[in-house]
């Protein structure tokens, strides 16, 4: 599967050209090498290494969209080390790419002919030597293997035979809690990729083994949960949530914190202080909702509002940060005198009704420079914190 130098040439020329509108006018001759513009389009941020490659051949659109970035897939890099790693669900092959520069040797397994063929060519484009490229089932694969892995990285698919979505790691495929006794046979470390919609909590309780869960952001959307296994770990020591968010101006927000003691932590409660802060989605998705309060000395809003205070600015907070200008009641009336133009940027926590239904109220337009908090207090008292964002 080599792309030849006047296909290379049709695709960079119209790499800025709606795949739709190339179709039309070329029809089914050039439906290939249209595919393969629409796939570089939908790589060009999320995989830049890649897009810059001309030669490389990209599978269709669809998987590009489920692979990881290059971002995500350096992280995931970062995790492991050692001789060998199996990457049991190789799909597109952007994972073993990255893992292959922290191991001495990869094993690529993949059921998919084609996604093989082209990960093996692409793979030898970018001069990648200690990638073995496997067509079959992992699962087969591992009863027949011998000995351990140091590592083996697994992404279930999350679509259902029907082509329906599925979260549950019980509903994907492998079922890696099925699975896991095999698993944990042939490999001393897991690392399991799981959507970021899955609850953790249910998830922990599924998983024994886990020693730690990484919480993946890029830009305050989570991307990605990720959960660390070997066989030496049953939760006795505790598992460890580490959460970060990847800015675009190539800063990271970092927050650790163990599990177990999240539930036992006591927060203290308090109306708004000069300082409001707002965690990174990660941080949220962790549920490090009591930690991160204790970690900074601030104080919750209210209970469930995952909104927190204090007097004195914490600026290392992973998360917005805003100095509260007023606190007024949720109707234009009592806005109007912050708002001479009209305009804010609003968000709701803990409120009896959405952002858009609230803006339709507040005769509010999007944008400017002060940003409203809309959130209930812990006397229930509902209230529109005015802030500037630090």
């Amino acid at each position: 599967m080599t792309l030849s130098n006047e296909q290379i040439t049709f695709i960079q020329q119209h790499l800025q050209s709606a795949p739709t509108s190339l179709l039309l006018k070329y029809g089914k001759e050039k439906e290939f090498l249209i595919g393969q513009i629409e796939s570089r389009q939908k790589a060009r941020h999320k995989l830049p290494t890649w897009y810059a490659e001309p030669r490389l051949v990209f599978p269709p659109a669809v998987s590009v969209e489920q692979s990881s970035s290059e971002l995500t897939g350096h992280y995931k890099a970062s995790l492991v080390a050692g001789a060998y790693l199996i990457d049991a669900t190789g799909g597109m092959g952007i994972d073993s790419y990255f893992f292959s520069q922290r191991c001495e040797s990869v094993t690529y397994i993949e059921q998919n002919e084609k996604l093989v063929q082209s990960a093996q060519h692409n793979f030898d484009v970018l001069k990648v030597g200690n990638i073995r490229c496997i067509q079959g089932d992992s699962i087969n694969f591992l009863h027949q293997l011998e000995g351990k892995t140091d590592w083996m990285y697994v992404d279930p698919a999350r679509r259902a035979a029907d082509n329906r979505r599925v979260v549950g790691l019980k509903d994907c495929e492998p079922d890696v809690v099925e699975y896991l006794p095999l698993l944990l046979q042939k490999a001393n470390h897991i690392l399991i990729k799981a959507s970021p919609l899955l609850d953790i909590k249910q998830t922990l309780s599924d998983l024994p083994f886990v020693t730690t869960v990484h919480v993946v952001a890029v830009e305050n959307e989570c991307k990605e949960l990720l959960f660390e296994l070997n066989e030496f770990n049953n939760h006795s020591s505790g598992v460890q949530v580490k959460t970060i968010n990847f800015k675009n101006d190539g800063s990271q927000q970092v927050f650790d914190f163990q599990w177990k003691q999240e539930a036992t932590m006591a927060v203290t409660l308090s109306d708004p202080q000069r300082y409001v802060y707002e965690p990174n989605v990660a941080v949220l998705k962790a549920g490090a909702f009591k930690s991160i309060a204790n970690a900074f000395g601030l104080a919750k809003i209210a209970p469930h509002s995952h909104l927190y205070t204090s007097e004195n600015l914490k600026i290392d907070f992973p998360g917005r940060i805003f100095e509260v200008q007023a606190m007024v009641k949720a109707d234009s009336k009592a806005l109007a005198p912050y708002l001479p133009d009209a305009k804010a940027n609003l968000t709701v926590r803990n409120f009896p009704t959405t952002t858009d239904e609230l803006r339709k109220k507040l005769k509010l337009k999007d944008g400017g420079d002060v940003y409203l908090l809309a959130t209930t207090l812990s006397n229930g008292d509902k209230r529109l914190l005015v802030c500037k964002k630090i």
